[in-house]
């Protein structure tokens, strides 16, 4: 059974639904959204021409804490498509130790695997509790190995054994479903994988040294160990189990791969740490960049990884990139990456306007977070307008003055200013109502601000 991999949403529905967590860049919620939608296209068409449509790739511009990363992180939970994210400073250049471009390809097909199986484990999983729960009666109460009788007495008139053994099951069985059972323990059969040795593959060839472990593995038969747990505990362990043995990890696999060369996204953060340095000074670590951008070059223009669970075309996967570009440009970025890369979006700068929608409208807004975190406590906190619009316009001064690190300057100083309220709550404020209004914030925050010093480390 194939699933429709992309989930049919048009490109205003995708930024609907980004903007529910991210404030501006509708240039780049735009350029996502298309490109995704090219995704669902591309299925549509006739076989004839669909291997010849290439995926637009996106490179997102823009300083830190603007909203890159987050664009990528709502992307994987709106495709529902195999999604990986890494960051292109952690990898070298063939031949040298670290790992290697070819590993992210590896990684994602993992996390499709992953998915697809849960997938099938959730369709098998009713059927799985049901045979958990027979292994568990098993337990409770052996069935009785004498022949069953054609008539449920005996020649004294008495109940068949069976008869009794199979009324006492249902009896059982009623209780384990009620849960009454649930704190019993059980001594049950668990089967473990046999312990083997670690295989490591040459620098670059992590996946054949995993292959390798994976023969062994197979190779070496199962133990079956002894574990005693609680009847709900055991319920789990033992459905977890029959579901493994319903699931085709055949079929899993080959959906799986299928998955990532169809509808697969890497998104490659920091994409500016590989670019050589616009402002000059060329040595050893921009040879080593430059052959991490070499090395990437294929996988994007589309090449075939080999993976433990067999090749995968790299072609049609959508690759995302994004980096601050403070030291480098764009153009830095060799040549032929650069025409990879032909969709490049620039992030705009967050100004105290957007601080406000940030803390405020979002289904995750940090506001919301805190006032979930004290109600745990039963204190309910409100932030008064003025509050909030003196938050933002401290956050825009730090940024402009220090550092711009974007929204995440918004976390640093809720931090400072709800410490000690964070702090006395358990012990000196229970079922307390809190307002924080503008005075309050300037009065824990005007010192800080005004010190440059201090709030270089502080905020």
């Amino acid at each position: 059974m194939k699933k429709d991999i992309m989930k049919n949403l048009t490109p205003s529905q995708i930024v609907n639904e980004l903007n529910k967590y991210i404030i501006g860049q509708d240039d780049a919620k735009r350029a996502v959204a298309i490109a995704l939608r090219n995704r669902w296209r591309r299925q549509q068409v006739d076989e004839g021409i669909k291997e010849e449509i290439m995926p637009n790739n996106i490179i997102l511009i823009g300083p830190t804490g603007v909203g890159k990363t987050e664009i990528a992180r709502r992307l994987a939970k709106l495709t529902g498509a195999p999604f990986y994210k890494v960051e292109a400073s952690k990898f070298t250049e063939v031949g040298y130790v670290g790992r290697d471009v070819e590993s992210m390809i590896r990684d994602l097909t993992e996390l499709s695997v992953n998915m697809v199986k849960a997938e099938q484990t959730e369709l098998v999983q009713e059927k799985a509790e049901k045979m958990a729960e027979e292994k568990i009666l098993d337990l409770l109460i052996p069935p009785v190995k004498t022949p069953v009788r054609t008539t449920p007495e005996t020649e004294n008139g008495e109940v068949d054994e069976n008869v009794r053994n199979e009324k006492t099951r249902e009896w059982m069985r009623d209780k384990l479903k009620r849960g009454e059972l649930d704190d019993k323990m059980i001594e049950f059969d668990t089967t473990t994988a046999a312990v083997g040795m670690q295989v490591v593959g040459p620098f670059g060839m992590d996946d054949m040294g995993m292959n390798i472990q994976e023969i062994i593995g197979n190779m070496m038969p199962k133990k079956k160990k002894k574990r005693k747990t609680s009847i709900k505990e055991a319920r789990k362990v033992m459905a977890q189990e029959e579901a493994q043995k319903l699931i085709d990890m055949d079929n899993v696999q080959k959906e799986a791969v299928r998955r990532v060369e169809e509808a697969g996204i890497v998104f490659l953060d920091e994409i500016d740490k590989v670019a050589g340095n616009s402002k000059g000074g060329h040595g050893g670590p921009d040879v080593s960049r430059e052959g991490v951008q070499r090395d990437l070059l294929p996988i994007v223009e589309g090449s075939t990884v080999n993976t433990k669970y067999g090749p995968v075309k790299t072609d049609h996967i959508l690759f995302l990139a994004s980096g601050a570009f403070h030291v480098s440009k764009p153009s830095d970025l060799i040549p032929e990456l650069q025409g990879r890369f032909p969709i490049r979006v620039e992030l705009k700068s967050l100004t105290e306007e957007d601080f406000i929608k940030i803390l405020t409208i979002p289904q995750n807004a940090l506001l919301k977070q805190y006032s979930a975190l004290l109600e745990t406590e039963e204190v309910k906190i409100s932030f008064e307008e003025d509050a909030i619009r003196e938050i933002a316009k401290t956050a825009t001064i730090v940024n402009e003055e220090v550092e711009n690190i974007g929204a995440r300057r918004l976390h640093t100083i809720l931090t400072t200013l709800l410490e000690d309220i964070l702090f006395d709550v358990p012990d000196k404020m229970p079922d307390a109502e809190i307002k924080v209004t503008g005075s309050m914030v300037n009065e824990k925050l005007d010192k800080i601000v005004k010190n440059r010093d201090l709030s270089k480390y502080i905020l």
